[in-house]
């Protein structure tokens, strides 16, 4: 095997290993896939890996439940630095507005996770995380439920994440607005931006 490829190997774990153990609550190991100086972007949360783990905990404790699904990886290498985008999911559990009360819903976000990932001490670790969403759905539990959502706040928000920002405003959360989707300038000038810090750019936060 080339140098290469078993970088890709190592990376593509490394991507896996964040999934895994983030949704089992594994912190103490989840820290370790995060570089120093690591940056968690998310709708709901934006700042250094430290404070997204702590965050995330306090959800936990209150109930909230995010879970992910890994599929496909493209990943390129330039020396100890990397840009990984994987396929994936967000799935997120609450409850929203019933035509009877409210309802418990799973939102299904698709998108990729576009990773800036470097070497650390000679080890792969993730510099910053930028998700990418795609397109979303929301689904009651009760098949037989009846949603009524408030379709004016529901219009506010970006198509790639409508629901999911949907149902993160109603607990509390406050989402960031401009996260890109699968199209338009703010996704191009991602690809830019990783293809920047690929050929040796400083990092652009």
């Amino acid at each position: 095997m080339n140098d290469d490829m078993n970088d890709k190997l190592l990376i593509r774990e490394l991507v896996e290993r964040w999934a895994v153990w983030r949704d089992a609550g594994d912190w103490e190991r989840f820290a370790t896939v995060w570089h120093p100086e690591g940056v968690m972007m998310a709708t709901w949360f934006q700042g250094p890996f430290a404070e997204f783990i702590r965050v995330t905990k306090e959800g936990w404790g209150k109930g909230v439940s995010i879970l992910h699904f890994l599929g496909g990886s493209a990943i390129e290498v330039s020396g100890d630095r990397a840009i990984a985008q994987t396929k994936m999911t967000i799935s997120q559990r609450g409850n929203v507005e019933g035509a009877d009360g409210p309802v418990l819903c799973d939102v299904v976000c698709t998108g990729r996770f576009y990773d800036f990932i470097t070497k650390h001490e000679g080890r792969w670790k993730v510099l910053h995380r930028q998700p990418i969403y795609e397109k979303d759905r929301i689904d009651p539990l009760d098949s037989s439920a009846q949603l009524k959502l408030d379709a004016a706040a529901l219009a506010t928000f970006p198509e790639g994440y409508r629901h999911l920002a949907y149902i993160q405003t109603r607990i509390g959360y406050k989402v960031k607005m401009d996260m890109p989707m699968l199209k338009g300038p703010v996704v191009e000038e991602l690809y830019r931006r990783g293809a920047r810090w690929l050929s040796g750019s400083e990092l652009e936060r």
